[in-house]
């Protein structure tokens, strides 16, 4: 397995941990993953919530207070690893969030849950940071990079390719195309760096995100054409995952078949552990819930009291609420039965014999 280049940054291991939120994936995580070769991603979404820079009136503000502070924590844990930010275009605070994460010294966003159509303009006084979309077509990357090249002079340092079918969290793709039959992962990731070789005369790294679970799919994802992986829900049973023991034992606990798609306030699906999704409704609607922040964009929760508020269950469960807080996973996370640290997670997929010494220690 060779190393990983994006933009400017070797990477010693072709592995990407995928953003989760709401800290589910913060310092602790994303700094074990970096100290161990690969990329460790903060996701950005909702870490005013279970911060001390919150008061409950001062989301945004406390948001990039939260941010710089988990970077800082990350770098102290890999001070020379590689860290980045997954940013959803769908947050309000978008722009600010982007350029927070720079300032604090992330060396790769990786952005989706939307088309990240004007990312570079948000980065342009940080040009070392590495600027990945999350795309699940050819015609998303497609629209992307000319808008990019167009407008800002500049391509994607690489492309992540979501699989609708198997990826946790929010997924770009409409509920009902998802799970019959239609999509090739593979396929897309080929067709997308066909794209870019023959529209571009770019190789562009091309990662693979979804299902990705054991040394096994990591081989299969690179025999198909992928040049990495984004991993997420394989960590979180590990010791230095951020989000609370009970969260833990969720996964540990469930079944394949209480994995399933719900329609989040967001617009946009997800995958989920579904078997509480009433005991969250109860809890913000019938509860007298009203929005607290306005963190999305568009929402269905913040317009018109429907659904749930999507952060505050993911903050519930992160803090170990399994009765009405959210569970985001992909759809192998029924495959975890023990509690185990990020290194023996590299050691599975790598090899102990390069392991970095960091990582050991």
């Amino acid at each position: 397995m060779m190393p990983l280049k994006i933009g400017k940054h070797q990477i010693p291991y072709p592995l990407i941990q995928g953003g989760m939120g709401v800290r589910v994936s913060a310092a602790g995580l994303a700094g074990a993953v970096a100290r161990c070769g690969g990329v460790g991603l903060i996701a950005t979404a909702g870490l005013a919530l279970n911060s001390p820079h919150y008061t409950g009136r001062n989301f945004f503000a406390a948001d990039l207070l939260a941010l710089k502070e988990e970077l800082r924590k990350a770098y102290e844990i890999a001070p020379d690893g590689i860290i980045g930010t997954n940013c959803m275009v769908a947050v309000s605070n978008y722009d600010d969030i982007v350029r927070a994460s720079c300032e604090a010294g992330a060396k790769i966003i990786v952005s989706g849950a939307g088309l990240p159509l004007n990312l570079p303009a948000l980065t342009a006084d940080y040009p070392e940071v590495a600027l990945v979309p999350i795309v699940s077509s050819v015609k998303a990357a497609e629209l992307i990079a000319r808008k990019w090249h167009k407008a800002y002079q500049r391509l994607p340092d690489a492309v992540v390719v979501e699989d609708p079918d198997t990826a946790g969290g929010h997924l770009g793709e409409k509920l009902e195309n998802i799970g019959n039959g239609s999509y090739d992962q593979y396929a897309t990731v080929r067709g997308v760096k066909a794209y870019f070789r023959e529209e571009w005369q770019a190789d562009m790294p091309v990662i693979a995100a979804g299902g990705i679970w054991d040394r096994a799919d990591v081989e299969y994802a690179l025999a198909q054409g992928a040049d990495g992986v984004q991993m997420a829900s394989r960590f979180v049973c590990t010791e230095e995952c951020d989000a609370a023991p009970e969260f833990k034992q969720a996964y540990l606990d469930c079944r394949k078949e209480d994995i399933g798609l719900i329609m989040s306030p967001a617009g946009l699906p997800g995958r989920a552990i579904c078997g509480n999704i009433e005991a969250i409704r109860a809890h913000d609607i019938e509860g007298q819930v009203r929005c607290p922040s306005g963190c999305l964009k568009k929402c269905a929760y913040k317009s018109g009291q429907e659904r749930f508020c999507i952060v505050h269950a993911l903050d519930r469960a992160q803090r170990g609420d399994r009765a009405s807080g959210l569970i985001f996973c992909g759809s192998n996370a029924w495959k975890a039965d023990r509690i185990e640290t990020v290194a023996e997670i590299f050691e599975e997929l790598f090899g102990a014999v390069a392991m970095p010494q960091a990582c050991a220690g």
